[in-house]
């Protein structure tokens, strides 16, 4: 667990959250072929995908918000469906950015999302509200399969999310699952970053003061261990917390979570303009 701060942040966020604010609401992509930037998360099972969702909505709506369904008791995935998730600014317009969730990454091969599914998903080949089966890929001339979609349909960034206090147990085979999908990202040319979630869990530090955030040795260490399991580069991964237990919308947590989708939004959108 946690321990000693540095005396100033390791990484520098903005003072406020205005600038980030301002460029997420204002956000539209350039290429005409797309209605929205698609961002997808994957991760191991309860590693906070559907949460940083939430989060991201409460943000915007300034209240603590829980449109996508969490399960805190399941150690199996909550996420059965693959579906798109809009951010409302009011009752007739929505946020120029998506989220897609996907079911979770198990130790075991026969459980949680094959990865063959997250790599369709990639290119665009999942229907919407198709509903995964563990150890069962989704093939050509299924139902949810989508034979020829559109640079719509893609995903435009990949996000792996894993909780902060759990870099160093992860499995080998949860790793090498994250590893082929940002492999045939690559392959692809999507962007990718990273999310580690529950920094309050994984630092008591950070548990007293969400300021304390990049601070954190400990937290340092983990985006470094992280780095190094799944080839990211340190600058691409984020440290976050999401909302859980509280009831009210803060600042601080704000910051952390704009911070990550406003480079979510600037790597996926120069990504559609390179097509």
């Amino acid at each position: 667990m946690g321990g000693a701060l540095f005396s100033k942040p390791w990484r520098d966020l903005p003072e406020n959250c205005k600038d980030n604010l301002t460029f997420l609401n204002s956000y539209k992509p350039q290429n005409k072929e797309v209605k929205h930037l698609r961002i997808l998360l994957h991760g191991p099972v309860g590693s906070g995908k559907s949460s940083f969702i939430n989060s991201v909505d409460s943000v915007f709506q300034k209240r603590v918000t829980n449109r996508v369904m969490t399960d805190a008791i399941s150690g199996s995935s909550f996420t059965q469906k693959y579906k798109t998730f809009k951010i409302h600014k009011d009752p007739d317009n929505i946020y120029s950015f998506v989220f897609n969730d996907i079911m979770g990454f198990e130790q075991n091969a026969n459980r949680g999302v094959p990865v063959e599914d997250v790599i369709l998903a990639l290119k665009g080949h999942v229907k919407e509200n198709y509903k995964f089966v563990p150890g069962c890929q989704l093939r050509e001339g299924d139902e949810g399969y989508t034979s020829c979609p559109t640079l719509n349909d893609r995903v435009h960034v990949l996000v792996s999310v894993v909780p902060a206090s759990s870099v160093s147990l992860m499995s080998d085979e949860v790793v090498k699952k994250m590893r082929a999908v940002r492999l045939a990202a690559s392959e692809i040319g999507i962007p990718q970053l990273a999310i580690l979630t529950k920094v309050d869990e994984a630092c008591p530090e950070v548990r007293d003061d969400v300021k304390n955030t990049y601070k954190s040795k400990h937290l340092k260490e983990q985006v470094e261990e992280f780095s190094q399991l799944l080839g990211l580069p340190v600058s691409c991964i984020f440290l976050v917390k999401n909302y859980s237990s509280e009831i009210k919308v803060n600042a601080d947590i704000d910051a952390l979570i704009l911070c990550a989708l406003r480079q979510m939004v600037s790597l996926g959108e120069d990504f559609l303009n390179d097509q």
